[in-house]
């Protein structure tokens, strides 16, 4: 408030002088000029009569001449007070139209307006830095599960798109460099109900600035950060950034499953990615040479987690700098025919196109597939603008940053049980995996499948609490059954459970349930909503459990006796 009413009284500061002066004299002329009374005898008007004359005559609205007719001096001082305060007028009109036409202007009264709204938020948020192409989808994501988010970025056509996306929730947005201090404060980073941070930028300085500040200003919040570089990784990692992405590092582990785990690659899709592929496109031939063209920082990602798969591959880079030290090594970046045959294309399982220009990922795909029809193709998008382009370039995997990181981030904000289950299962068998696809194709078939964790406490299972206080069992397979007829049960089962810090992978339905027992499931997103009316309902959890309802009064308690 103190910055407006500052700029305005600095840029007006000319225009309220004049009115001012002309005011003054106005009135001065009407008291100092002789009239006459209604008798003909000299009368001169006092500072009141002149002010109250001066103000509705300044304002052109002209209620005559009070309180006596007026002399021909008086009348002439008129007509010039009337020129006057009506220059005087537009000269301050015009001057103010200008100063909120001005866009600092317009940015001061948004930023007010904005730090207000998250001011009055009552209920858990994120701050969201940056919306791009990962922040659209994360916006999209917490709106979807009913959770507020604040978006601050640097450039106004994505705020502008923000106000235009068709969002089930209102999601306040600023144009601001999110690297600021103040900027965050303003968006809610110290709010009592702000619960994380997400750093998002395409700029890695900006996003270090964010996460330091953050865990500066409010150690306990939860920083998320994106980011490509191995150096800006270390650094946030160095002062306890909770979750750090790398867009190459984290397609690197899902394309890495490709080759030796086709079925727990299928698995992780399924539950990380919106859109997953059917069981029917598993790879199961992908085992093989793979040609790496490109071996940038996507690359040297894709060989390091492919060398402890023992892929076999072959690297092809323009720049025989980046390629000194490594075997089957091709010198090209594959867009001509010649180094892909050189690279041996006829016979390999995949190629990769990862270099950082979209037109050669392009070049090289579509080259790859006139020689080799056969080949799994792997290809790099680096512009969100080339979509449409990659979506029908038939290749088989589309690896797009902004993407990867919103999956990684929804994934990890949804559930923390999610990731660790994730990392669990990769110690499973290709038999395990495939036993636990097809029980995820059975419940979701094409559908999108949802996870969601469970923790038995008086806040997200106050039901099942009241049951333990009446000493009663609850097992796994009461908070799935159908609240209406518990004879069905819910598009969902169990994927992990925790209790005191052991887990149980694929827990069985008949177990007991404890206070603080943590449960991840996966299934519909409908069964979860069912699921949480069973949690925070007595009625229906007692339903479920007894197949009757509940008696709270006496007599109904005497009359179910007989």
């Amino acid at each position: 408030m103190h910055d407006v009413l500052y700029l305005l009284l600095r840029r007006l500061r000319k225009p309220l002088i004049t009115v001012i002066v002309v005011y003054a004299v106005a009135v001065t002329g009407f008291v100092l000029i002789p009239g006459q009374d209604d008798a003909g005898q000299p009368w001169r008007m006092d500072f009141f009569h002149a002010i109250y004359f001066v103000s509705f005559m300044g304002s052109t609205i002209g209620f005559g001449e009070i309180p006596y007719a007026f002399t021909t001096p008086q009348r002439a001082w008129t007509m010039v007070t009337i020129y006057a305060t009506v220059i005087a007028w537009l000269y301050g009109i015009g001057s103010m139209l200008a100063l909120v036409q001005e866009p600092g202007f317009s940015r001061i009264l948004r930023r007010r307006s904005f730090a207000k709204e998250v001011r009055n938020f009552n209920e858990p948020f994120y701050l969201v830095c940056g919306y791009g192409v990962t922040g659209t989808a994360i916006i999209a994501g917490l709106c979807q599960r009913g959770i507020r988010s604040v978006v601050v970025d640097i450039d106004q056509e994505r705020i502008d798109a923000l106000k235009m996306d068709d969002l089930p929730i209102r999601v306040p947005g600023l144009c601001a460099n999110a690297s600021l201090p103040d900027v965050l404060d303003d968006a809610g980073l110290q709010h009592a109900t702000c619960i994380g941070v997400l750093a998002l930028t395409d700029d890695d300085n900006v996003n270090l600035s964010i996460a330091i500040a953050s865990k500066l200003l409010q150690p306990e919040r939860v920083v998320v950060s994106r980011t490509e570089s191995d150096v800006h990784a270390r650094n946030l990692a160095s002062f306890g950034t909770n979750h750090i992405i790398d867009p190459f590092r984290a397609y690197a582990e899902y394309l890495s499953l490709v080759a030796k785990s086709p079925y727990m690659h299928l698995v992780y899709d399924w539950l990380v990615n919106p859109y997953h592929r059917p069981v029917s496109s598993v790879y199961k031939k992908a085992s093989g040479r793979w040609i790496i063209c490109g071996f940038g920082r996507f690359g040297r990602a894709l060989y390091d987690d492919f060398a402890q798969a023992n892929v076999e591959m072959v690297l092809l880079d323009d720049n025989p700098a980046v390629l000194e030290g490594y075997e089957n090594t091709v010198l090209g970046l594959g867009t001509e025919a010649e180094t892909l045959l050189k690279a041996g294309v006829e016979d390999a399982v995949a190629v990769v196109a990862g270099t950082h220009n979209d037109a050669d990922n392009m070049s090289i795909i579509m080259t790859a597939m006139e020689i080799n029809p056969k080949l799994v193709t792997v290809v790099r998008q680096n512009l969100s603008s080339n979509r449409l382009v990659f979506e029908n370039s038939r290749a088989d995997f589309v690896m797009e940053p902004g993407r990867i990181i919103a999956n990684r981030i929804l994934a990890k904000l949804k559930t923390p049980l999610l990731p660790v289950f994730i990392e669990r299962m990769q110690h499973h068998d290709e038999v395990w995996a495939h036993t636990l696809l097809n029980r995820m194709s059975n419940i979701a078939g094409d559908r999108e499948l949802d996870s969601w964790s469970v923790k038995v406490n008086e806040v997200s299972a106050p039901a099942v609490m009241a049951m333990f206080e009446q000493d009663m069992t609850v097992k796994l397979q009461a908070l799935m059954k159908n609240s209406r007829d518990r004879r069905h049960s819910l598009p969902c089962f169990p994927l992990l459970h925790r209790r005191d810090g052991e887990l149980s992978m694929l827990p069985g339905e008949l177990l007991e349930l404890q206070p603080g027992d943590e449960v991840l499931f996966c299934g519909l997103s409908s069964a979860k909503g069912r699921m949480e009316w069973i949690l925070k309902n007595y009625n229906i959890l007692y339903y479920i459990l007894t197949g009757e309802d509940p008696s709270f009064n006496l007599l109904s308690r005497i009359l179910k006796r007989f």
